[in-house]
């Protein structure tokens, strides 16, 4: 069968949502989305934290509604959570007081099923997930990957037409996680599972052209489908092969381009200073800059390269990048970051060095740090309230990415030796000397 000539058994037209600022006003998270989930096909929705994947998910899901466009589930809209969509969460959320077999049925309390029928569809669910044995185990017996699975069966449990799952395996060890994949396609490309399509949430490059047919790339502030990628690869898909490793390359290199192109407007407006800061540690950056000056990758190294020699996810690799690049301690280049003869100095300087390379490269190209020392500069005692800037970035940003980014610039301001944070009194403070 065409999977592109199938009908939708999932549709998301045109869809937004917005979220009330402490203004009140409105601030979209999700602008113009279009997602076509057809039969017999997984898809991918991949993107940073923050870029609004797992509330496309639950709008999907019918947990949360749109603020505008349409949801339509076999044609029909959906007005809210209906039987034929399952969801797996990321964190395992199973009732600590009761059996794997019970936690089980719960899923087919509401559904008015008879208690014979309700035991026997939990049985077979917790056989076909591969939990047979565990029905009288309770939670805490149980390892993650067994409660995850048990996730899977309390969502197939229901026969769903449609599975949506929301970074199911992030919170799983690689092996365990690797393991769960792979049990998960087997059940799928055997047709094993009740299931007709499938909607994954991932963060992950590798593990979205591992399991999908196709990719949506969400990025941006608001998010919003920036690629469509095609995985015309056949199960089971090896990491090595050239052709995996090409798609795998297209798409960091689709969210690098978005990311630097988010960085540079934000410089180019509000004087720089309202510009979300990625969070990333100090310690971090100083470990990826000492990398990035030791063979293979003293001329340069791609992301995904990084990523292998590393064993860092892109949730983590791509924002000390992002740190570096905005720092000029590197350069990002699509998906290729090289370091700077700024950057080579630091690899190079001891502890007082660093720092004061540090404090000159932050107040030189982060304007929020250069401000925030100038208004503690210009105040007698040297202090001034966390909520003067949080009132500046809000304007801007969600409550969220502007604790982030104030959280951020905390750390960075203590190791340059700018300013400290007084927590209890929720106070900015000059360092002096």
């Amino acid at each position: 069968m065409d999977k592109a000539a199938t009908t939708p058994v999932l549709d998301l037209h045109n869809v937004s949502k917005d979220f009330a600022k402490p203004s009140g006003e409105p601030l979209t998270v999700l602008a113009d989305i279009n997602v076509s989930l057809r039969e017999g096909e997984i898809l991918g929705l991949l993107g940073r934290s923050g870029s609004g994947k797992s509330t496309l998910l639950r709008i999907a899901a019918g947990l949360i509604a749109p603020s505008s466009g349409d949801v339509t589930y076999r044609g029909q809209r959906l007005g809210g959570p209906t039987e034929g969509i399952a969801v797996v969460f990321q964190t395992f959320a199973l009732f600590p007081w009761l059996t794997v077999l019970e936690n089980v049925e719960a899923s087919l309390d509401a559904l008015g099923i008879d208690r014979q029928e309700t035991q026997r569809r939990a049985l077979a669910a917790i056989d076909l997930i591969g939990l047979d044995g565990f029905q009288s185990a309770y939670p805490r017996e149980l390892s993650g990957g067994m409660r995850q699975r048990v996730g899977f069966a309390r969502a197939l449990v229901i026969d769903p037409n449609v599975l949506l799952m929301d970074e199911p395996f992030s919170a799983l060890d690689v092996l365990t996680a690797e393991t769960l994949r792979t049990d998960l396609l087997d059940l799928w490309t055997s047709h094993r599972l009740p299931t007709k399509a499938i909607l994954i949430v991932t963060h992950n490059i590798e593990e979205a052209v591992l399991l999908c047919d196709r990719i949506l790339v969400l990025s941006g502030s608001p998010g919003q489908v920036t690629a469509e990628i095609p995985v015309d690869l056949p199960q089971p898909r090896n990491r090595l092969d050239q052709e995996f490793r090409a798609i795998a390359d297209e798409i960091y290199e689709i969210l690098t381009s978005r990311s630097l192109a988010a960085i540079k407007a934000h410089k180019e407006s509000h004087g720089g200073i309202i510009h979300p800061l990625p969070r990333v540690f100090t310690n971090r950056m100083s470990g990826l800059i000492e990398r990035l000056a030791r063979p293979p990758c003293e001329a340069g190294a791609d992301l995904a390269t990084l990523s292998h020699i590393l064993n860092m996810q892109l949730d983590d690799l791509l924002p000390a990048a992002e740190a570096l690049h905005i720092l000029e301690f590197a350069e990002l280049m699509g998906d290729r970051l090289s370091l700077t003869a700024a950057g080579r100095s630091f690899a190079d300087a001891d502890i007082e060095e660093r720092k004061r390379l540090f404090r000159e490269h932050l107040l030189c190209f982060v304007p929020l740090a250069a401000h925030i020392k100038h208004v503690l500069d210009e105040r007698a005692l040297h202090r001034a309230p966390k909520l003067r800037f949080e009132t500046e970035l809000e304007d801007t940003f969600t409550r969220g990415d502007a604790e982030k980014t104030l959280r951020t610039i905390i750390d960075w301001g203590r190791y340059a030796e700018l300013f400290t944070y007084d927590d209890r009194a929720r106070s900015f403070v000059a360092l002096q000397g």
